[in-house]
């Protein structure tokens, strides 16, 4: 077991994100970018969107990563026919008792899949914004607090996949970060037939961290130190999204809070607890290119929320950084 969190964010971060990497590196061939990034999702308390064509891992990631954090797992399937009481929970009525009896549902887990989450009709995914914005779901009358940490990794194929519905902006903006996880190369893909031809590696991935232990590296890196000039780049970006002629809605104000805050966790991850421009340089398309909604012209022309973020950054000058808190942690 590792050493409580706080004792020394230098040491522990980076030996923790290693361990997690090498640990789901071992089910997950050549995708050590992306396992950060979730993981610097998880630090910051925020939700993942995996969205790729089928068979190319975006389940087993997420699997992986519940493997490797003690805590309760649920998952969801997403289907046309799924209820918001499949999700949330429902009261039975128990005739020998005469009383209603609480069943909660999957959500009310520490770590919980949403697979194929754009399969459900709108009225199921509107029974998800309560949990992912507030940490809690109410159910005939009664809220339930959700278990911390709660952390929601959801999958979704492309949108002109058959029978998938276009995620409300929204329950977008919920999202901390969106990934694509791509195909392998052909090296690597040779190396993940090797590694499934006996047996599954995900069989014997043990915890790494338990939930305990996130829950209080997540208080940690609230903790991380952000200067003014840092907050004023990034409301910088922000402010030109919005005037932007090719965007028809810029970055929200929570969309620059949850830039922060990836930040902090970016810091965190790599032993400051203090953040710097190239940690804002690091989180900013993952966390905001799913965030700004293109004008009808611009998609028809194939443009990308992940260009106009790019193009966004390129915009504003970032002057060489130093810490008014040196390096202490």
């Amino acid at each position: 077991m590792l050493s409580t969190p706080s004792m020394n964010h230098k040491e522990f971060a980076p030996e923790l994100i290693d361990r997690m990497i090498s640990r789901v590196s071992t089910v997950m061939v050549g995708k050590e970018s992306e396992i950060r990034l979730v993981l610097m999702s998880m630090l910051s308390g925020g939700h993942v969107l995996l969205e790729d064509v089928p068979g190319v891992g975006k389940t087993m990631l997420v699997r992986t990563i519940a493997a490797c954090m003690g805590g309760s797992f649920g998952r969801i399937q997403f289907t046309y026919d799924l209820m918001p009481s499949d999700i949330t929970g429902i009261s039975v009525y128990l005739p020998h008792t005469g009383q209603f009896e609480f069943r909660p549902g999957p959500i009310l887990s520490n770590v919980v899949l949403a697979d194929e989450i754009n399969r459900a009709s709108p009225r199921t995914q509107s029974a998800l914004l309560e949990a992912m914005e507030e940490k809690k779901v109410t159910i005939d009358g009664t809220t339930y607090q959700l278990p911390r940490p709660f952390l929601l990794l959801a999958t979704q194929n492309p949108l002109q996949f058959e029978g998938t519905y276009r995620l409300p902006e929204a329950q977008l903006d919920r999202f901390l970060i969106r990934l694509s996880l791509g195909y392998p190369s052909p090296e690597q893909e040779i190396d993940l037939l090797s590694r499934m031809q006996s047996n599954h590696p995900l069989d014997r991935v043990k915890p790494v961290i338990m939930a305990g232990e996130m829950e209080a590296m997540q208080r940690d890196v609230k903790n991380v130190f952000v200067d003014d000039s840092i907050k004023h780049l990034m409301v910088s970006v922000a402010d030109e999204s919005r005037r932007h002629p090719r965007i028809k809605l810029g970055i929200s104000p929570r969309g620059t809070l949850s830039w922060m805050v990836a930040s902090q966790a970016v810091a965190y991850m790599n032993g400051r607890m203090y953040v710097t421009p190239d940690d804002i340089k690091e989180t900013a398309v993952a966390v905001l290119s799913h965030r700004v909604v293109i004008d009808a012209r611009s998609l028809l022309e194939g443009v990308s929320g992940e260009e106009l973020v790019v193009e966004l950054m390129s915009r504003i000058s970032v002057p060489p950084y130093r810490s008014r808190r040196g390096s202490r942690s």
